[in-house]
Order: C-alpha cells, then sequence, then structure tokens
C-alpha cells in the first residue's frame, strides 16, 4: 500500500461490502420492474398508448374524410405519477408521464406527454384501454373502454 492512501471499508470488510453491493442490486432491479402488484407492464402501457393514438387518429381522418394511416410506432415510456382511480366501478389506474411515437412510415420521433386511464380485467389477467366520455346525468363519469391485446396478440 502508498503511504498516506487508506484502504476503503469494503476491501477491510469484503463480506459487508458485498452484501451492500447485492443489497443494492436486488433494490434497484426491484424498482426497475413495473410499479408494483397489479399495475400494467411496460408492454400493456406500449399498447395502451398506440391504441390510444390509433383510436385519436382514425377519429381525425374520419371527420376529415381520410384515409388513417398504419398503426403508430411507440417506445421509450417514462412513467412520472400514476393514482388508483374508479373507472366505472372498477379497480382502475391514471398513469401521466411522457413517452417517444411516431406515425407508421414517418421517421420523425415525437417526444410526447400523455395521461392514460387503464382498467384491469375481471379477472385481473388483461387492461382495458379506458377513456373518459363526458356524464350522463351531471355527477357520474362515464368511460369508454378499449381491450389492450393479450400476451401473443399483436396490437
Amino acid at each position: 500500500m502508498l503511504p498516506g492512501l487508506t484502504t476503503p471499508a469494503f476491501l477491510r470488510r469484503p463480506l459487508a461490502g458485498l452484501c451492500a453491493l447485492l443489497l443494492s442490486l436486488v433494490l434497484g432491479l426491484g424498482l426497475v420492474g413495473c410499479g408494483g402488484p397489479g399495475q400494467p407492464s411496460q408492454k400493456v402501457l406500449l399498447s395502451a398508448l398506440a391504441l390510444q393514438i390509433d383510436l385519436t387518429q382514425r377519429s381525425i381522418a374520419q371527420a376529415l374524410s381520410l384515409d388513417a394511416t398504419g398503426a403508430p410506432v411507440v417506445s421509450r415510456v417514462r412513467v412520472e405519477a400514476q393514482q388508483p382511480v374508479l373507472i366505472g366501478g372498477a379497480k382502475g389506474v391514471h398513469l401521466s408521464g411522457r413517452f417517444d411515437w411516431r406515425l407508421a412510415g414517418d421517421p420523425i420521433r415525437v417526444d410526447s406527454g400523455f395521461d392514460l386511464y387503464l382498467q384491469r380485467g375481471e379477472r385481473g389477467q388483461s387492461w382495458r384501454l379506458a377513456q373518459p366520455s363526458g356524464s350522463a346525468d351531471g355527477t357520474n363519469q362515464d368511460w369508454l373502454t378499449y381491450p389492450l391485446p393479450l400476451k401473443g396478440e399483436s396490437a
């Protein structure tokens, strides 16, 4: 050892250093996963955002009597906030954040903000995209829901 240099604590106690390293890796990997049990996966978020863009694109194309182009390409979803909500009496989640996307055949990728409502399926195995649609009675929010593809299906 060179004069004036001290040995780092994790080298003096290798077992403690190894435990600290393993603990930080486990905690870090746990935080990288989904938002917790029962929360939508990254794949669900990508599918829901693609469907939301597609529905908006179809609505605009229909209003302007145009043909809608192909499915959008969605990537890099960053959830900044999420909170539980009731959607038509069933459990749901409101997510907001940012994502990258581009229209089919368009080389330009856009970074956009999003507000997304997802409703858990009855058996807890699927998700539905939910969109607020006003209120028929003036007090309760009405919702339109759209099923998201199950595992193995394309969006």
